[in-house]
């Protein structure tokens, strides 16, 4: 009997990551299912190719309580573990509440559980919150880690976990790639630099946007420089950034990207200015310097490769550096290299291959286990 896969999805960057390894196991001869936990419940499946693969939707729209949104996806998922169907691994990935609620629910029903993209740590509980304490706690439950790097395997050694580790790369490059495959090539036409912009982190929501908004005004007065703010899914943020920027003549407000727009959006960047995980993956294998929009990140290597720089969202800090790359041509030149920190965009196809091993190597492939 062939093994069953589940993935959970409940939002775009879990669509966007599991895609790839979503088609790695249908080409291994196994079709996964796809839990649509409902978190964005505006994600279309077929945006990703999602849809080519049976789906489970929960309807377990988001939460202002996190842990109490993992807790509504585990409930609803429990009837899909327990009934006649088998699941022999349930997949996760990342640090949503989506991805908790999932962990949840395998170990109640005593399936293995792998987490792809295990290993980040910011050490700091609170930044960001709550996706620290969410990681941490799915790594803890997880059978199977897929680490992108070397660095996040070392976190999760240190930490004692149980399960086994793998590096393996982060299939956002997957993704990536795939993308980079099809579209025309890059257009080199106009020289005014370009300034991308996105920012939706929950540490920069509310006041804290306002030192960040402050400084694209003032940066939106030097001469030549273009800047494109894309504004986030999240109807809060972006009502800042439109009470904040809206109408002024140098920036233009952009509606939220699909992938595909997104990645043509940050290869014809000059600068990018964002607090996007994704975005900290994707800059460095494109060659775009980034400045990040936080004090920390669990992405360090992105900063270890020279793309990326952390700025947080102090408004002399942010024009500073972006005055300076603008300026300073050696500086440019120094943080516009490519480089694969992340992975070698074939992710997928080995994490699918690890996780086919693992369940060959089970003596019982029937029997419950508990984490």
């Amino acid at each position: 009997m062939s093994h069953s896969i589940m993935l959970i999805v409940g939002t775009r960057p879990e669509a966007i990551k599991l895609a790839p390894l979503a088609r790695a196991f249908h080409d291994l001869g196994r079709a996964p299912l796809i839990v649509l936990t409902g978190q964005h419940a505006q994600l279309d499946p077929a945006a990703f190719g999602l849809d080519a693969y049976p789906l489970l939707r929960l309807h377990c729209a988001a939460k202002g309580d996190p842990r109490l949104h993992a807790d509504a996806v585990a409930n609803a998922l429990a009837p899909a573990l327990l009934g006649a169907g088998r699941t022999d691994l349930l997949i996760v990935q990342g640090d949503t509440s989506s991805a908790l609620g999932g962990a949840f629910a395998a170990t109640a029903a005593g399936i293995p559980l792998a987490h792809v993209e295990a290993g980040l740590r910011s050490h700091n509980l609170a930044m960001p919150w709550p996706e620290e304490g969410n990681r941490v706690d799915i790594d803890r439950l997880s059978h199977l880690m897929f680490a992108a790097t070397e660095e996040n395997a070392a976190n999760l050694v240190q930490e004692g976990v149980t399960g086994a580790v793998h590096v393996t790369g982060n299939t956002a490059i997957d993704a990536l790639f795939d993308i980079l495959s099809i579209l025309p090539p890059k257009h080199i036409g106009d020289s005014s630099p370009r300034l991308l912009v996105t920012c939706h982190r929950r540490e920069n929501w509310g006041a804290a946007f306002t030192p960040i908004g402050l400084a694209l005004l003032e940066l939106a007065r030097l001469p030549h420089l273009r800047i494109e703010f894309v504004l986030h899914s999240n109807p809060a943020m972006a009502a800042s950034a439109k009470l904040l920027l809206g109408g002024h003549p140098r920036i233009t407000l952009l509606p939220p990207l699909e992938h595909h727009d997104m990645v043509k959006a940050i290869r014809s960047a000059h600068i990018l200015l964002s607090d996007s995980g994704g975005i900290q993956e994707e800059a460095p294998a494109l060659g775009i310097p980034l400045l990040v929009l936080r004090s920390t990140t669990e992405r360090p290597e992105g900063v270890h490769s020279g793309n990326s720089l952390l700025v947080g969202n102090d408004r002399g800090t942010i024009v500073h550096h972006v005055s300076r790359l603008l300026s300073d041509e050696a500086a440019y030149r120094a943080m516009a290299v490519p480089t694969l920190p992340f992975g070698d965009g074939k992710s997928a196809p080995r994490i699918a291959a690890l996780c086919e091993q693992w369940l060959t190597r089970q003596p019982h492939p029937d029997r419950v286990l508990t984490a």
